[in-house]
């Protein structure tokens, strides 16, 4: 039994500290205000930090500050996590995302350079570029997972695939999305990422370097709906698009809002993770689709009562 870290109690964190749990291991969670089966501690605070991850085999960073706060609440978390984690001897995972590659025109690979413009783009460059100094001095042994948008049980707030479509869906209503609905678009499962995520933080093979977590084949989310409709047992419903201009303007007043400019690219054009490399490394696929969605959907009935 060894014993792991997650900090954040969000979708991933929550749902890799059950995984790991499962296996028999010992997991403690770390989130800022605690609660839900974690520990209140703000991990900017170093001493504290350390002290709550001595003697941890791995760390997991599933953090996720406020949106718009990205570049001031992450360089600080990132290096007192790196810091923990070189003090403790553990292995640093990290949960990342796709935003450093910025807009491309292929499928998304690990060898794609980090060519993002954006605020948000650079802190997650900066970060990973930190993390892998450290790696090849010597210092700590680090992972990166990057994943599309999550989907599946837990997922609300955040997930195109969630809170924006589910309530509706389910009441056979239509659906109102931002972006181009017959995009393709690739959407990562939350167990698979939990999976991808502990595979890193025990396999050796995969440290000093960034894996893409097994995703499935794209869908639009046109698709998607379909897709859901169909696992519900319901007809199909309409899908439309939401314009981009009030929320640009609503985006002057919610800084949230205003955060989607900078990525408005993976809406409108085809956003497509390739994750071939990590199957054929550790020899694990994503969830079959079907199974995902009908998973979701059966969560989502759960939680709405329907």
């Amino acid at each position: 039994m060894a014993r792991h870290i997650v900090i954040g109690k969000g979708p991933v964190g929550a749902t890799t500290a059950r995984l790991l749990d499962q296996q028999g291991h010992e997991v403690v969670v770390l989130s800022r205000s605690g609660g839900d089966g974690s520990t209140a501690l703000d991990v900017t605070d170093t001493a504290s930090l350390r002290q709550a991850t001595k003697g941890a085999d791995v760390i997991y960073n599933c953090a996720n500050p406020p949106y718009h706060r990205w570049p001031t609440d992450w360089p600080p978390i990132a290096n007192a996590l790196l810091d923990a984690a070189e003090s403790a001897g553990s292995v640093l995972v990290t949960m990342g995302n796709l935003y450093g590659y910025g807009p491309v025109d292929t499928p998304m690979t690990e060898d794609l350079p980090l060519a993002g413009t954006g605020p948000k783009a650079r802190v997650r460059i900066g970060m990973w570029r930190d993390a892998l100094a450290r790696h090849r001095a010597g210092r700590i042994r680090v992972a990166e997972a990057r994943a599309s948008d999550f989907f599946g049980p837990g997922v609300t707030e955040a997930g195109h695939l969630a809170q924006r479509m589910m309530p509706a869906l389910l009441a056979g209503r239509a659906v109102r999305l931002i972006g181009n609905p017959d995009a393709p678009h690739s959407f990562t499962y939350i167990p698979d990422i939990a999976r991808a995520l502990v595979r890193l933080g025990t396999d050796e093979r995969a440290w000093g370097r960034a894996w893409h977590v097994p995703t499935a084949p794209p869908l639009s989310t046109r698709e998607a709906v379909r897709h859901l409709c169909r696992l519900a047992g319901l007809p199909p419903t309409k899908v439309g698009r939401i314009p981009w201009w009030p929320l640009h303007l609503a985006g002057l007043v919610d800084p949230m809002l205003g955060e989607l400019r900078e990525v408005q690219y993976q809406f409108d054009r085809p956003f497509v993770l390739d994750s071939h490399t990590y199957t054929a490394t550790f020899g694990e696929m994503s969830t079959p689709i079907d199974e995902a969605l009908g998973a979701t959907v059966e969560w989502w009935r759960a939680r709405l009562g329907r």
